[in-house]
């Protein structure tokens, strides 16, 4: 283990150099994710004054501000590029250099991003939580923040973050046959984003629909965190809710490994 990781603590290093290389573009990027944030905001607000009151679908407005935000910071956290990264090389042909490596190809990326996820924890991470918290403070006029719930939270972003990582691996290796994956990856974006509720809360999906998506892995990836972080699960239901997680973490890290047999011999280089 020890000789592993000594193996692999390069890419962590530089996945936090090229986050502190290219801090500008980060910026911007973050920036742009922070102003469709509020735009989501504005629109929820809107549907709360048409609704004409302060809950609606069980939800009060506190309660959907912080919604919004934490399924913001849950989805930086636990984002992934392997697709985008992947299909990259694929298209530029770069992909070639790493498969002649002596390395694991899937976990060059991991601690790569790795590397990414500390910084980020440390630039809108804790900040975005203790305004979430101030925010809460300021409505209720009570400390809403409990420690337990916040690490029970920690946790499912790291299995929801696996699940993301180890899904946007298996996709990205489809370059290998589909050689160009932009379109494709939008389009995947998309899907996600309403299946992991991070549009929408799942909660507000007709009762049949809901109990379906929430079986699936993309319920894991946004809506599951952010409904422990507000003490809506407990009990038996966090215990359900980590198995959903774990399963199909696994499942993912398998289908990785299928995946990568299958296309590996599908492999040519476009450029390079």
């Amino acid at each position: 283990m020890r000789r592993k990781l000594r193996i692999y603590t390069p890419f962590i290093n530089a996945g936090m150099q090229e986050m502190s290389t290219y801090r500008a573009n980060w910026l911007f990027y973050i920036l742009g994710d922070v102003l469709a944030c509020f735009v989501s905001f504005f629109v929820w607000e809107a549907v709360f004054i048409s609704n004409g009151g302060e809950s609606f679908m069980g939800f009060d407005k506190s309660d959907m501000v912080v919604y919004i935000f934490m399924s913001f910071l849950t989805g930086q956290v636990i984002s992934s590029g392997g697709t985008y990264n992947i299909g990259e090389e694929v298209k530029d042909g770069s992909i070639a250099m790493r498969m002649i490596k002596p390395i694991s190809y899937n976990a060059t990326f991991l601690f790569q991003e790795i590397g990414n996820k500390l910084m980020e924890i440390g630039v809108i991470f804790i900040p975005l939580v203790a305004g979430v918290e101030i925010y809460r403070f300021a409505v209720t006029g009570e400390l809403k923040f409990d420690i337990l719930k916040f690490l029970i939270y920690l946790v499912c972003c790291v299995f929801a973050y696996a699940i993301n990582f180890f899904f946007n691996i298996c996709y990205g290796f489809t370059a290998f046959v589909f050689k160009n994956l932009w379109g494709s990856n939008m389009l995947k974006n998309t899907v996600v984003s309403f299946l992991s509720g991070a549009i929408i809360p799942l909660a507000f999906l007709p009762e049949v629909l809901k109990n379906v998506l929430i079986c699936l892995p993309f319920s894991s990836l946004t809506y599951t965190p952010v409904m422990i972080y507000m003490g809506m699960y407990t009990g038996y239901e966090l215990l359900f809710f980590a198995g959903v997680q774990i399963f199909w973490a696994v499942v993912f890290w398998l289908l990785s490994k299928v995946i990568w047999k299958c296309v590996i011999n599908r492999l040519s280089i476009q450029g390079g």
